[in-house]
């Protein structure tokens, strides 16, 4: 007869995972508030008043119920978000935590990774329902605080590097220079509400900007966007389209360069839209811009807090994107080796890493 030993637990183990989970608990349940701090603006009244507040003058700043804003707060300060103080019950937003929490134009600005999650939460029965039958969710099927939560947490890090460090890294700096003389044209393929577009359109008004997104209420977004920041359709238009079916430019024309942000690995058809970017590229000079997450090429290697996050949006949002159609399903979390793979299949010659950010890689493209 043969017996079977019990395995032993380690109990440390058990409780240093136990203290993870506890934590994972409590940023979860804290998220829903970090939400509704910033959807009542409670961050923004504690930066502008200037100083320590109470539960009641936060209360009274913002409309809100003093009992429920008391125990929010108490939340924020076990979770420093904020600072409290015993002897004046009074509580503080940290300037830096500002910076992240209220100021837009930071590059820490984070508020709309909260509108992120809590769609994701919405998105719950939906992500059960593809997991048992392997299908997918549309990008439009979404809840709606996804996308203008993605482009408010997206925004800073384009704001940030966008004009200053990814267009001067492309083909040695030469894109960067017929941008600002002028008579470029330029195509963001999966343009959402255009942030990625306008700021290329405001930095070289002497260029023509298109963007094309297959989401029409985001299509219409975007163009309502341009005209409040004064930019006319001599300058920027944005037009419903898939990434296979972009047109080229006016009259004829090809593009000078043509960008992917974000959004390459979350098509039905990455390799017909690479395909399809090289057919309208201008040639032998123009350029393909694809802004990736960052990502190494062994899963191993991402496992860490940002491809933790990462992995984590990609099961929610990029899986179900591309599987919606009938895609590959790349992931946010591709790699190098893998957004190459798409882009010489799509029949471009050249590709490499120009840049790259804590959170991003930007690859170029050439025929």
């Amino acid at each position: 007869m043969s017996s079977t030993s019990t395995p032993t637990i380690d109990n440390e183990k058990l409780e240093q995972f136990m203290g993870k989970v506890l934590s994972d608990f409590g940023g979860a349940a804290s998220l829903i508030l970090a939400y509704i701090g910033d959807k009542l603006g409670l961050y923004k009244a504690m930066y502008d008043f200037g100083k320590p507040i109470t539960s009641q003058e936060l209360a009274n700043l913002t409309g809100t119920s003093e009992r429920y804003v008391r125990e929010w707060l108490a939340n924020q300060g076990a979770g420093g978000y904020l600072t409290y103080d015993a002897s004046s019950q009074r509580y503080t937003l940290p300037l830096e935590h500002a910076q992240a929490l209220v100021n837009e134009n930071s590059p820490a600005y984070v508020a709309g990774g909260f509108q992120i999650m809590m769609s994701l939460h919405r998105d719950e029965a939906k992500l059960l329902e593809v997991f048992k039958t392997g299908k997918g969710i549309g990008w439009g099927d979404h809840d709606k605080d996804l996308y203008q939560g993605t482009e408010r947490f997206f925004k800073p890090a384009y704001t940030a590097n966008l004009v200053s460090s990814w267009i001067p890294a492309l083909d040695n700096g030469k894109m960067e220079d017929g941008l600002r003389k002028g008579g470029l044209n330029v195509a963001d393929i999966g343009c959402g509400h255009g942030i990625s577009t306008i700021l290329m359109a405001k930095a070289f008004p002497n260029s023509k900007f298109y963007g094309f997104d297959n989401h029409p209420p985001s299509v219409e977004y975007a163009r309502n966007k341009a005209r409040e920041e004064g930019l006319g359709e001599n300058r920027i238009k944005f037009e419903v389209a898939s990434s296979t079916n972009f047109p080229s430019a006016e009259l004829g024309g090809a593009y000078d360069l043509i960008a992917f942000f974000d959004c390459l690995h979350d098509m039905e058809d990455p390799q017909g839209a690479a395909t399809h970017a090289l057919e309208t590229l201008k040639k032998p000079d123009g350029a393909v811009m694809i802004v990736e997450p960052f990502a190494n090429d062994k899963l191993e290697d991402n496992l860490n807090p940002v491809g933790r996050l990462f992995y984590a949006a990609s099961t929610m949002v990029c899986i179900p994107a591309s599987l919606s159609q009938n895609g590959p399903a790349l992931g946010a979390q591709a790699g190098e080796s893998g957004i190459s793979k798409v882009v010489k299949i799509g029949g471009f010659r050249r590709f490499r890493r120009a840049t790259q950010t804590p959170f991003n890689i930007v690859y170029e493209a050439k025929p």
